[in-house]
């Protein structure tokens, strides 16, 4: 597999950052789920926000990080006999996760520094808090927090069933780019 993107695959540096934000993603609802439900004498009631934290800072450097190699590096090409609503759809797809994954993580820095402290990353460096003491800042931030997350499991859903439907039904090699394994073989049902 290259490093880099090409016209027919994406190259390594793209598929590792997709799925371990992926990964990390649909781990971090999970956490997210679970904290909630955490009492104040739980173990995990100051180390699971922690991790949390700590992983959210992580993700907005992997996103802006993936932003980043996604604009210096060319696309892969869409599958051959791809409708154009699909195609579009596709892409809006990819642009709105960005955009709600952006968002969450504003969110959930809003939250982690209304009280005017700054966010510990796994106790390595320390994020600022640099804006706080907005009215019910951590209350807004948290309902933003919340929908947010659900809204971008919903889509990361019907992202995943995409690619499904196109490896198992367009016999397309639209999975298999985002795998590092794509051939250049036409799909079946285009031919």
């Amino acid at each position: 597999m290259p490093l880099k993107n090409t016209n027919t695959r994406y190259g390594w540096i793209s598929v590792a950052l997709h799925w371990s934000m992926a990964l990390a993603i649909f781990a971090m609802f999970g956490l997210g789920l679970w904290m909630r439900d955490l009492g104040y004498y739980d173990p995990w009631y100051r180390q699971g926000p922690h991790i949390h934290k700590s992983l959210g800072i992580v993700l907005l450097a992997l996103l802006l990080l993936r932003l980043l190699w996604r604009a210096v590096n060319v696309q892969p090409d869409d599958a051959p006999g791809m409708p154009r609503w699909e195609r579009v759809a596709a892409h809006l797809t990819h642009y709105t996760l960005y955009s709600l994954l952006l968002l969450m993580m504003i969110a959930g820095y809003l939250i982690s520094t209304a009280d005017g402290r700054a966010i510990e990353v796994f106790d390595w460096f320390s994020v600022p808090a640099s804006l706080q003491n907005l009215p019910n800042q951590e209350d807004i931030a948290g309902e933003a927090h919340e929908i947010l997350a659900w809204l971008i499991i919903l889509i990361a859903g019907v992202h995943s069933a995409a690619a499904l439907k196109h490896h198992f039904y367009n016999r397309d090699n639209t999975l298999k780019k985002m795998l590092g394994i794509a051939d250049n073989t036409p799909s079946r049902r285009s031919r």
